[in-house]
């Protein structure tokens, strides 16, 4: 049935995928960083842009409500004449250099375009770029379980053995095991490392360790320790979800 069902779902998903890029000419996509830089260089697209950024500082500030009939159509003009351009089809990469600048660029485009609402649209690349790691994962799912040794200890040790896993997986345990002196760890660093140790590890190792079998509560605490310390999510106080869907549209990574 997931087989089925994705291959019913891809074809479409494609096809939507291929009809936003046929609007723009027959370009290279940029990530959004190199777009900005690209679209300041020229100065009719900078003249935009710069139009475009102002409008949606005004539209946080709530000075949009207060703006006359002329500056809102210089706002509209300005994003529409911004589709042409490579900026409006950009996308960004996981674990880039600078990529909550590129999220930041991303997102005051499509605020603009789209409206802030509008939270469905990826600012990465599509989707069908990972698809492959979910045919993976499921095939790992299928297996039949076959009684063997301890499954997490033999996915630790394949993570050890192979550079990439071991190195992204050290860089996680620090941040997210380390005390801070007004909080269990440092959140916002586990967060980032966290993140960084699924993009770039092999799903192989990933999803080994994500997703080996237990036998008992031990194991299973020990599992969870490991790839989704405590650190990660919990917190002091329970916070409340309305507050927390309201930050996270404020912020350019969890948006």
């Amino acid at each position: 049935m997931f087989h089925v069902t994705l291959y019913l779902v891809l074809p479409l998903m494609d096809a939507l995928l291929a009809a936003e890029v046929r609007r723009l000419p027959a370009v290279e996509r940029l990530d959004c960083v190199k777009a900005s830089e690209q679209c300041l260089k020229e100065p009719e697209c900078s003249a935009k842009y710069r139009t475009l950024r102002q409008c949606v500082a005004g539209k946080e500030s709530n000075f949009s409500k207060v703006i006359g009939l002329e500056a809102k159509d210089e706002c509209k003009n300005a994003a529409e004449a911004l589709k042409q351009k490579s900026l409006y089809n950009c996308r960004c990469k996981r674990g880039m250099k600078k990529e909550k600048n590129c999220l930041r660029i991303y997102w005051s485009m499509y605020q603009s375009l789209q409206g802030n609402e509008l939270l469905e649209e990826s600012p990465y690349e599509p989707v069908n770029n990972r698809i492959s790691d979910i045919f993976k994962l499921d095939s790992l799912l299928s297996e039949p379980i076959i009684p063997r040794g301890n499954d997490c200890l033999d996915a630790a040790k394949a993570c050890n053995l192979d550079d990439t896993c071991k190195k992204y997986r050290s860089a996680y345990i620090n941040p997210c095991t380390n005390s801070m002196s007004n909080e269990i760890c440092n959140r916002r660093k586990c967060h980032k490392a966290l993140r960084q140790f699924f993009d770039k590890v092999p799903a192989k190792h990933s999803y080994g360790m994500l997703f080996c079998s237990c036998k008992d509560v031990a194991c299973t605490e020990r599992r969870r320790q490991t790839i989704v310390p405590i650190c990660s999510y919990e917190e002091k106080e329970k916070p409340n979800c309305l507050n927390l869907q309201e930050s996270c549209k404020t912020n350019y990574i969890c948006r």
